[in-house]
C-alpha cells in the first residue's frame, strides 16, 4: 500500500515537474524573442540616427555654403548633385530603417505565431540590406562632398596658390578615407553575406 502511494506521489511530482519545465521553456522562448527584437531595434535605431545625422550635415553644407561668383559651373554641378545624392540615399536609409523598426516593434513576442528569425528573414531582411546599401553608398559620396567643399570655398582665391594645396589636401584625405572604407566594407560585406546564408 505504501509502495502504491509512493508511486502515485512520484507520478504527481513528475507531472508537476514537466509542467514547470514547459513553463520555463516558454519563458525562455519569450525572453529570447524579446532579446532578438531589442537587438534588431537597436541596430535599426542606430542606422536611422546616423543616416539622419549625415543627411543633416550634407543639407547644411548645401544650404550654408557661400558660393563665389566665379566658381566653375562643372564643379558647382558636381557638388550639388553629389550633395543631393547623399541626402537622398541617407533619407532612404533612415526611412526604411524606421519602417522596419515599426514592423518589428509590433511583433508579438508572447504568441510568436511565426518565430522571429523567420519573421525577420521573410519580412525585413531585404529592406535591411537595402538600408545598409544606401548608407554604404552615401558615406563615400558624403566624403566626396567634403572634398568638393574645399574646391568651392577656395575657388575665389585662385590668385593665391595656397588654395590649391588646401583643396588638394582635403581631396586627398577624402579619397584615402573612401579607399580605406571600401577595403574595410568589402571584407566585412563578404563575411556578412556568408554569415547570413
Amino acid at each position: 500500500m505504501f509502495d502504491l502511494a509512493d508511486m502515485s506521489w512520484q507520478a504527481k511530482c513528475r507531472e508537476e515537474d514537466l509542467i514547470q519545465r514547459a513553463l520555463e521553456n516558454e519563458r525562455r522562448a519569450i525572453d529570447d524573442a524579446r532579446r532578438l527584437v531589442d537587438e534588431k531595434a537597436q541596430q535599426l535605431k542606430t542606422l536611422a540616427n546616423q543616416s539622419a545625422l549625415i543627411a543633416g550635415f550634407c543639407m547644411v553644407s548645401l544650404v550654408e555654403i557661400q558660393y563665389p561668383n566665379n566658381v566653375s559651373s562643372a564643379l558647382l554641378i558636381s557638388f550639388s548633385c553629389s550633395g543631393a545624392l547623399v541626402v537622398c540615399l541617407m533619407l532612404l536609409s533612415m526611412l526604411n530603417a524606421t519602417f522596419i523598426l515599426v514592423a518589428i516593434l509590433r511583433y508579438d513576442t508572447v504568441k510568436r505565431d511565426v518565430p522571429f528569425p523567420r519573421f525577420w528573414r521573410t519580412r525585413c531582411e531585404d529592406d535591411w540590406k537595402f538600408s545598409l546599401r544606401a548608407f554604404a553608398l552615401g558615406i563615400p559620396l558624403f566624403l566626396a562632398v567634403v572634398a568638393q567643399i574645399g574646391w568651392v570655398m577656395f575657388w575665389k582665391k585662385m590668385e593665391n596658390p595656397g588654395w590649391m594645396y588646401a583643396s588638394g589636401c582635403m581631396s586627398v584625405i577624402a579619397v584615402l578615407t573612401v579607399g580605406i572604407y571600401f577595403l574595410h566594407i568589402e571584407r566585412k560585406w563578404k563575411d556578412w553575406l556568408l554569415f547570413s546564408k
